[in-house]
């Protein structure tokens, strides 16, 4: 197959600076949780995107020096030139496929506390960190000797970069995150010198920098500049207008513009809260402004739509992070002719809390992703089958259809039966609720696979029992019947079950997701599961007329969901909606209209009157067909039994992320021996000790 004429004009070689970019595919540069912890995971992760078609991938913050790192976040370091080997490894696996490698160094000052290296962090002017995590630290002002040395470190790690092999070294002055945007920032920047004040002096830092970048690394690297056009934030930030002023003065002095909003929070906005393309409207104008490349971000994943982004000249390249997660093969998809096989991003961030929990990276539709190099997964190929033996899955959520299509492209005859009507499991249930219908996507691209693998088989509202199990004969058996939601309290911060009265009015997640509402008008929530189902529902009720309370033993309304970027945002939209938020408080016992609960710090006592009550605690596995033929193991052998597994939320619940990682794991680990010498399962960078005086 080949591509539609239509997506010509993304196949368009550009000249980005001294360098030509084969497309206008551009990964910009994004975290993975890998850093220098994991540079060759690292470097194989970036490779795949290349041999996707991403004509230029880029790493993610690089740090240019000690004097500013951002422990606790494991991200690149350029600081020597010890340093180079590691970096040059990762350019080398994306020139291998053709692609631009482009380092994106950062010196990151109010944003790096500076928790490793323990030195003062430096800053336009003194004030505390802007850090995450409200460290108690603060920088110090810059005086003209820290600004010359900076620019030197900065120019230092751009040779670096160019002798490591990058083609475009990036100015980052993006997302509110790094030392370029706290100089032009009014908010962060009260100097009275000419660093300071007026526009003009505020830019003055970040012109120096470019034009030693620019010198630094001659006409062999082109150098982007990454930066905020927005913070959203009205007068108190950097607004258009700012924004526009300051690359009308800059235009043509970087090589390529790469626009983004600030902070992080607000540029990659979770599908709740955003649609794709949702940046559009803020980079209005700024094309305009400029001769050179222009790349924008909108978690785009619609070729007809980069294809009128282009063609408009709103932007020149379709700068992509979250969907080049979600389906690295994106651009060979397209150009293949294969559109429908995209595997498109949901938005749920699940790959930014791989930064933030400073843990490698992961995808909830790629489950390969951060497992390249470490288990040798890849997003598109799987190791053919071991044997021609049928496999029988049973149950069809979000492991079950992952294992049931990984396994069909693996060339095993695959039966997958589900007891319900419809296909998808949680994921289907869970897309219908407020805001998250983009999650659907996770069925609707396995559902699309399917239609292209005859050797799998489906069958719904087949609800298998043990008898089944032993008559089909099925040798290979994996076994993912889900997971429900506990109605007695059980979760993270009680173990025992709640002393429910038996007239007392109590709701799971499952009830509401089945239509079984609340009686009465005023609900009472309790949330000890912390992540999004619980202010969903609390969404979903007030829009049926609910009054609803919100109780949590956490200080704030889903307190995980930081991880993800979103938690300011569902905390803001469930109180604007109208719903009572009572934090730091555990639940002791319900009873008929009323709930018993006691302040998580003084354990003094509170009763809310409610008429019913929502737990969302925690969730057991649906294992019972599980236990009950691994009990009957001994009659394996006369019915043609070999193995029977359970994975997924059958096995022990959590995100559906971890569950369509558990379906594909499955798949790839069947009837594969692990070697005699493996103790631990995937590979690692092992430190070897060796004692360098500096």
């Amino acid at each position: 197959m080949s591509r539609d004429t239509y997506y010509d004009i993304l196949f368009k070689p550009i000249q980005i600076g001294p360098v030509t970019a084969k497309n206008r595919f551009f990964q910009v540069p994004h975290c993975t949780g890998l850093g220098y912890r994991d540079p060759t995971a690292n470097a194989w992760l970036r490779g795949v995107k290349a041999q996707g078609g991403w004509g230029t991938v880029c790493t993610e913050q690089v740090e240019i020096h000690h004097t500013s790192d951002i422990t606790p976040f494991i991200e690149l370091r350029i600081w020597d030139d010890r340093d180079v080997p590691m970096l040059a490894q990762m350019a080398e696996k994306i020139h291998e496929h053709d692609a631009l490698a482009g380092i994106e160094l950062a010196y990151n000052g109010l944003n790096g506390p500076n928790l490793y290296g323990r030195e003062v962090p430096l800053a336009p002017t003194g004030m505390p960190v802007q850090s995450f995590t409200y460290d108690p630290v603060s920088a110090k002002t810059m005086d003209r000797q820290d600004i010359r040395n900076l620019r030197k470190w900065h120019r230092d790690a751009a040779i670096r970069g160019k002798n490591a092999g990058y083609d475009l070294v990036y100015v980052y002055a993006g997302h509110g995150l790094g030392f370029f945007h706290h100089f032009l920032s009014k908010r962060y920047n009260r100097r009275s010198d000419e660093y300071g004040g007026n526009l003009e002096n505020r830019i003055r830092i970040l012109k120096e920098i470019i034009i030693d970048t620019k010198e630094a690394v001659g006409d062999e690297c082109a150098v982007p500049c990454r930066i905020t056009i927005n913070e959203l934030m009205g007068k108190a930030g950097l607004e258009t207008q700012e924004a526009m002023d300051i690359v009308s003065s800059l235009a043509e002095l970087p090589d390529l513009w790469d626009f983004c909003l600030a902070g992080w929070e607000n540029d990659s906005q979770t599908s709740r809260f955003s649609q794709e393309g949702f940046q559009d409207e803020y980079r209005k104008g700024f094309k305009a402004l400029t001769t050179k490349p222009v790349v924008g971000v909108g978690r785009y994943t619609s070729p007809d739509k980069m294809v009128s982004l282009i063609k408009s000249g709103e932007i020149d390249l379709i700068g992509c992070a979250r969907p080049s997660i979600a389906d690295p093969f994106l651009p060979r998809k397209i150009e293949e002719g294969r559109v429908e096989d995209i595997r498109e991003c949901i938005g749920c961030n699940i790959c930014v809390s791989g930064d933030f929990t400073m843990s490698p990276i992961r995808c909830t539709q790629n489950p390969s992703m951060g497992e390249e190099w470490r288990k040798g997964w890849h997003p598109e190929y799987i190791n053919k089958n071991v044997s021609s033996k049928p496999v029988l899955i049973v149950g069809a959520g979000p492991a079950g259809l992952e294992a049931a299509q990984m396994l069909g492209k693996r060339g095993y005859d695959v039966t997958l039966a589900e007891k319900e009507l419809n296909l998808g499991g949680r994921v289907s249930r869970e897309s219908k609720l407020p805001g998250l219908a983009a999650w659907g996507r996770v069925v609707d691209y396995r559902l699309s696979q399917f239609n292209k693998l005859p050797n799998v088989e489906t069958y719904l509202d087949s609800d298998l029992t043990l008898d089944h199990l032993l008559e089909f004969g099925i040798p290979l058996i994996g076994i993912c019947t889900g997971s429900t939601w506990y109605k007695n309290g059980l979760g993270f911060n009680l173990k025992e079950p709640l002393d429910i009265d038996p007239g007392a009015s109590v709701y799971s997640p499952d009830d509401i997701m089945a239509e079984n509402l609340p009686n009465g008008s005023h609900v009472l929530i309790w949330d000890d599961d912390h992540y999004y189902m619980g202010n969903v529902l609390a969404e979903l009720l007030i829009q049926r007329g609910y009054e609803v309370s919100y109780t949590t033993p956490a200080p704030e309304v889903a307190t995980w969901t930081q991880n993800t970027m979103e938690q300011h945002r569902i905390q803001k939209q469930i109180m604007e909606l109208g719903v009572t938020i009572h934090s730091n408080l555990i639940l002791t016992s319900i009873a008929e209209g009323t709930a018993k609960l006691n302040c998580s710090y003084t354990g003094k006592e509170q009763n809310f009157e409610m008429d019913s009550i929502l737990l969302v605690t925690s969730r057991y596995p649906n294992d019972s067909l599980f236990r009950g033929i691994m009990e009957k193991e001994g009659e394996w052998q006369d019915h043609g039994l070999e193995m029977v597994k359970s994975f997924g939320d059958c096995e022990a619940p959590a995100t559906i992320a971890h569950a369509v990682y558990a379906g594909r794991r499955f798949a790839e680990e069947l009837e594969v021996k692990p070697s005699k010498e493996e103790i631990v399962p995937f590979k690692r960078e092992i430190a070897e000790l060796r004692y360098v005086s500096d």
